[in-house]
């Protein structure tokens, strides 16, 4: 998500519109072949039995996938429904992916379906855990490094240390005083480029 960021918005709305135009004339320049194609043809039943017969739940992830991506384009807050939005998306490309397996069962007789259906109940709602922590981990990574670079390129500060501090032994292990004043110190920088992204909108 974080690569969307760097991009402007038209361009992740004109890119991602061109792949659900391209995916469109795929699939009617794939239903015209099929005019010129024997029906008992492999290619024959791979059209009809992947792309076509499930033709709206791929328009549904492609435009799943577009209106993450929109999303992922803005700053932070209003990229928080990114995670969630393609979250849902893995789930929707796992049932096309279960489709594939029964097609292929259909055809050739296999029995791949009834062994990745019970694997796959198990594995959608860790992969949708799993998309949706990673999507947030990034926002949160995203916005540290912001930060990170607002406050190098902000006016040096000296802190003037005082003397009983400097006749204090030097010790590499921090203490839990100086590990709380630094998670302090990441929310303060966190809630200060919230307050940032709002104003700029508003």
């Amino acid at each position: 998500m974080g690569r969307y960021q760097n991009k402007p918005f038209s361009w992740v709305f004109v890119s991602r519109m061109i792949g659900i135009i391209s995916f469109l004339i795929v699939v009617v320049l794939a239903k015209i072949l099929t005019t010129l194609l024997p029906p008992e043809g492999i290619y024959y039943q791979a059209i009809e039995g992947i792309l076509i017969a499930n033709f709206w739940l791929l328009l549904l992830i492609a435009i799943i996938v577009f209106i993450a991506d929109i999303f992922g384009a803005f700053p932070f807050p209003l990229s928080l429904p990114a995670p969630i939005i393609r979250a849902f998306g893995s789930i929707f490309c796992i049932a096309f992916i279960l489709n594939v397996f029964k097609w292929i069962d259909g055809t050739f007789g296999t029995f791949l379906f009834p062994l990745f259906w019970l694997p796959a109940l198990i594995l959608i709602p860790l992969l949708f855990l799993f998309v949706l922590a990673s999507g947030y981990v990034e926002i949160m990574r995203q916005l540290w490094r912001q930060s990170n670079l607002e406050t190098d390129s902000g006016p040096e500060v000296v802190h003037q240390v005082p003397a009983e501090e400097k006749e204090q032994p030097v010790s590499n292990v921090k203490s839990w005083e100086e590990i709380g004043a630094e998670f302090r110190l990441m929310l303060y920088d966190i809630i200060h480029r919230f307050r940032q992204e709002i104003k700029k909108k508003t």
